[in-house]
């Protein structure tokens, strides 16, 4: 109780001071974060455009192997 007194006189208790009311300030970490999000979506879009391009190839090998028009009037193959 005596050694709770003195941390009460000089200052030392963090628990009873007053805390600061409202929302936290996270600006440094919503950056962070915000970094760290664009590079994973980055990375993820990478991935499905590396997709996106196999598929087309194999689109294209298979229309030259069937003879199929490159610009084929109905628009889609």
């Amino acid at each position: 109780m005596t050694r709770w007194r003195r941390e009460r006189e000089k200052g030392t208790l963090s628990g009873l001071e007053p805390k600061k009311r409202g929302r936290k300030s996270e600006l440094k970490h919503s950056w962070a974060n915000k970094l760290t999000q664009l590079e994973r979506d980055n990375a993820r879009l990478r991935r499905e455009l590396e997709k996106a391009e196999k598929i087309i190839e194999v689109q294209k090998k298979l229309s030259e192997l069937f003879g199929l028009e490159k610009n084929h009037p109905g628009g889609n193959l």
